[in-house]
């Protein structure tokens, strides 16, 4: 029994090292990036890499805020994000509420035909919903991504899952009690998936940051409706211009923005 009970923590102990390591792999890239932000370009790319620069260059993190119009980005970005994280979490929850404990006739059907739209990348039909919200006078406004990005078969496919693990009975006890179905989504099934919906709220705050091709089509990439995506930063006014020193200050802004907004978002639906 020792032996085995010595096995299972040396065990243990290895996967511990490989997951350390593992982490450790992953963050270098964002120290690099952190690295490179004080750096001047000439700098950036010396071997071996200087980790610690010896003369930080400050000034990339003021000149991010006054070469371009950093701060209206970043509302557009925060207002983005906020409003279609709402309205993908509403829409899901009510669908997925629907296709789990509603009956209908073609639910199946129409469950599968839905989440079949995963598996189709979005560069097949932007050119149509390009075409679409042109037409309705809506090209190179937010309320195209809003109205696009409002619906998400991805968090209607995961909430779902979460919904069927609700026992029908407490439904019906619900039910019994006198309430609606309004009150029994309100009251009994959202309660019971709040982990779930914690989890799609972070993912969505997460890929609000990584829409570059979505506001690239959709606003023509204009700067006054365009947002702070890191990846729009960084190719845009990092890659293009030659300046990695001032596209790193640039990333590691919107990172720390990222994991602010995200964790206040948690953090305020996790106590209410």
């Amino acid at each position: 029994m020792k032996i085995k009970n010595t096995k299972t923590r040396m065990m243990r102990a290895a996967l511990y090292i490989v997951l350390i390591v593992l982490a450790f792999l992953m963050l270098v890239p964002f120290a690099w990036m952190l690295s490179a932000s004080f750096k001047l370009d000439k700098d950036v790319f010396i071997f071996p890499i200087q980790w610690i620069p010896t003369n930080p260059r400050w000034q990339n993190y003021v000149d991010i805020w006054t070469r371009i119009p950093l701060l209206k980005f970043v509302l557009n970005t925060v207002k983005l994000t906020l409003i279609v994280t709402f309205l993908q979490l509403l829409t899901s929850s009510f669908a997925a509420y629907a296709f789990s404990k509603l009956n209908f006739k073609g639910k199946h059907v129409l469950f599968l035909a839905y989440i079949a739209t995963i598996a189709v990348p979005w560069q097949v039909y932007m050119v149509p919903q390009f075409m679409m919200m042109r037409s309705m006078g809506l090209a190179d406004t937010h309320l195209a991504i809003i109205c696009l990005q409002a619906f998400s078969a991805f968090g209607v496919f995961m909430m779902r899952q979460f919904y069927q693990g609700i026992p029908d009975e407490l439904c019906e006890a619900a039910r019994i009690d006198g309430a609606n179905k309004w009150r029994e989504f309100l009251h009994v099934t959202m309660p019971s998936i709040k982990g779930t919906v914690i989890l799609c709220l972070l993912l969505r705050t997460i890929d609000s940051f990584r829409m570059f091709d979505k506001v690239n089509v959709l606003t023509q990439g204009g700067p006054a409706n365009t947002t702070s995506t890191i990846t729009q930063y960084i190719y845009t006014y990092g890659i293009k211009s030659l300046d990695f020193g001032f596209g790193s200050a640039g990333a590691v802004v919107m990172a720390v923005l990222v994991l602010v907004l995200a964790e206040g978002l948690f953090l305020y639906y996790s106590y209410n």
